[in-house]
């Protein structure tokens, strides 16, 4: 198998634009919004450096179609009522160096931060640490919509190209699950049905932005939860998306149900989804992206070079090297540092990852690793006060539109 190389040679989509390599960025909640839904100088300096680092494909997460369902209050929201131009220079910027940059279309559903939202899923749950109501007809029914006019404006911005978010638990993940999606009409019940959400964004995303604009889908292999959104739903989804006009399937998995682990907790060494990868790959000519446990640049090389994947999904190891790709195009540092923590709080080591991401945006990152503990506690004081800002920008008309 002939390794040396492979992530550095170029990748055709279908829509026909061409990326300079097979790294790509993968999409996080970077929590660096200004509380009105718009981007910070840090947020685009810390985008600026991913692209001067060497990326084919940078993915911005979580940008938000309404106010009234983000994941965090340090979201973006790009609609209608946005500042354009305030977009238009974080587009700029994160497109340096040739690098393809795209908005992660997001909505949280069942699981929107409730101080800023009114979380609503497919159906209504009452669970430990999860409440929602249930979507109504015409809110469902307008969500296509939705997604088209934010992967317009984002297009009209000068963004490369859109992944519209269907993993993790959000929202459209939430339809294909079966823990989140008890309905009985045309939107539950059997995966062709609870698809249907997704394959309508799509749809009305395509028809929105034209032929040529890149469309990306982000896909759980499973929920990781028994009951849950398992791996033969994922294959069948993946055979209705290799007959719809998507450009490139990213493959992950896990959500924030509550209970579940993340993929990081287990004890798969190396990626996390590579063998769902292989099975994708019989049902699906689409290009395929893999994000999770990629660590080091062997892990990377091999992955591509076996043909299960086309492009590797990069977050955590971005994160504490931004410049990675170079480096390895270099043949330096093939290997990360990553750091341990012991006893680590639920989702703390994300919270101390994301906190990370503020230093590398202010140009203020060292080699020694910060508390994971004060992390937390920056963290969640930067949340309250975006909090508030929040509340004050977006007005209750706003937060709770259907």
């Amino acid at each position: 198998m002939q390794r040396r190389g492979t992530l550095f040679k170029p990748l055709q989509l279908p829509c026909g634009l061409t990326l300079k390599n097979r790294i790509a960025k993968s999409a996080m909640s970077d929590s660096l919004g200004d509380g009105t839904g718009h981007p910070t100088a840090g947020q685009i300096r810390l985008y600026q450096r991913w692209a001067t680092g060497g990326l084919a494909v940078s993915i911005i997460g979580e940008v938000q179609l309404t106010a009234g369902y983000a994941e965090n209050p340090g979201n973006l929201v790009l609609n209608d009522a946005s500042g354009l131009h305030r977009f238009r220079e974080l587009a700029r910027h994160g497109g340096e160096n040739c690098t393809e940059f795209w908005l992660q279309l997001g909505h949280g559903g069942a699981l929107a931060y409730a101080p800023t939202s009114n979380p609503r899923g497919p159906s209504a749950l009452d669970l430990p640490g999860l409440r929602c109501a249930e979507m109504p007809m015409g809110e469902i029914r307008q969500l296509p919509s939705e997604f088209a006019r934010t992967a317009r404006l984002a297009q009209q911005a000068g963004f490369g190209g859109v992944q519209i978010h269907a993993a993790h638990g959000y929202l459209l993940s939430q339809f294909l699950s079966p823990l989140f999606n008890k309905r009985s009409d045309e939107y539950g019940g059997a995966i062709v049905n609870r698809m249907r959400p997704l394959l309508e964004a799509i749809e009305a995303t395509r028809a929105a932005v034209g032929p040529d604009f890149p469309i990306a889908v982000k896909l759980n292999s499973s929920d990781q939860l028994e009951g849950g959104f398992d791996r033969e739903d994922a294959l069948q989804v993946m055979a209705a998306l290799d007959r719809s006009s998507v450009d490139l399937i990213d493959i992950s998995g896990g959500t924030y149900f509550p209970g579940a682990k993340s993929a990081s907790d287990g004890t798969v060494r190396g990626p996390y989804f590579l063998e769902f990868a292989k099975r994708a790959r019989t049902v699906t000519t689409k290009p395929l992206m893999l994000t999770g446990g990629f660590k080091t640049r062997a892990q990377a090389e091999d992955a591509v070079a076996s043909g299960a994947v086309d492009l590797v999904g990069l977050a955590r190891a971005l994160v504490l090297e931004p410049s990675l790709p170079n480096l390895w195009k270099a043949d330096r540092k093939p290997e990360p540092i990553f750091p341990r923590f012991s006893d680590a709080p639920e989702r703390g080591i994300t919270v101390w990852y994301t906190m990370r991401l503020t230093e590398i945006g202010a140009d203020k990152e060292t080699p020694i690793f910060g508390d994971l503990r004060q992390a937390i506690r920056d963290y969640e004081a930067r949340n309250k006060s975006r909090t508030k800002v929040w509340l004050r920008h977006f007005p209750v008309r706003s937060r709770d539109k259907t």
